[in-house]
């Protein structure tokens, strides 16, 4: 693997050296302020694809949702405030994403139903079923760790509960195929600025 400045963000541990950052970012009708840092992913802004899911996703009033991947936590931060009695767990094997989705649980207020846990994927979590499960998944690790996470997704879904994601368009046949194939279901949610919104529905 290649270090400093080049270093891929899906990794446990980041050494290239910790710049921070803050970006403020108005969701959903609402104003939200994310730190982040070097060694996460897109951290100097919200990148176009999650703006794309955070507006598009259809989230229960209440219940329990997970973001997985959730980086500095923007797509489960936004769906905690917007559903004030959903559970929302965020998951990550990033280590200076989770301690940056920490403090964002903390200063957008959402910690009395919003939690942070390191771990791959599901590893956090075991046990658990969800009604809803969101990603900007890292195609960029390898379309194993995508396969992973969308079976995944539907062995820990209730059923009704749906799995949401986006991608880029050009390289969405493959997800969109593995949803099918786990699922027996998958629509394309919302397409906009080169990204697609893709969901399964667990029957």
């Amino acid at each position: 693997m290649r270090r400093g400045r080049h270093e891929h963000y899906y990794v446990r541990r980041p050494t290239s050296p910790l710049r921070m950052g803050l970006i403020r970012a108005r969701l959903r009708d609402r104003y939200f302020e994310f730190y982040t840092a070097s060694g996460v992913f897109s951290k100097r802004k919200i990148d176009l694809g999650t703006r794309l899911l955070i507006e598009t996703m259809e989230l229960p009033e209440e219940g329990l949702a997970l973001d997985v991947g959730c980086g500095y936590g923007a797509i489960g931060i936004v769906a905690a405030a917007i559903r004030p009695r959903l559970r929302v767990i965020l998951t990550d094997i990033n280590e200076r994403a989770v301690w940056l989705a920490r403090k964002n649980v903390i200063h957008n207020l959402v910690s009395a139903n919003a939690e942070v846990r390191h771990g791959f994927l599901y590893e956090a979590v075991e046990g658990l079923t969800f009604d809803v499960i969101l990603s900007n998944p890292p195609i960029a690790a390898g379309l194993r760790v995508v396969e992973a996470l969308i079976k995944g997704a539907s062995e820990r879904l209730r059923p009704g509960g749906s799995l949401q994601i986006v991608v880029r368009s050009k390289m969405a046949t493959r997800p969109k195929a593995f949803m099918e194939q786990y699922f027996g279901n998958v629509e394309i949610v919302k397409r906009k600025s080169g990204y697609r919104v893709l969901k399964s529905i667990k029957t």
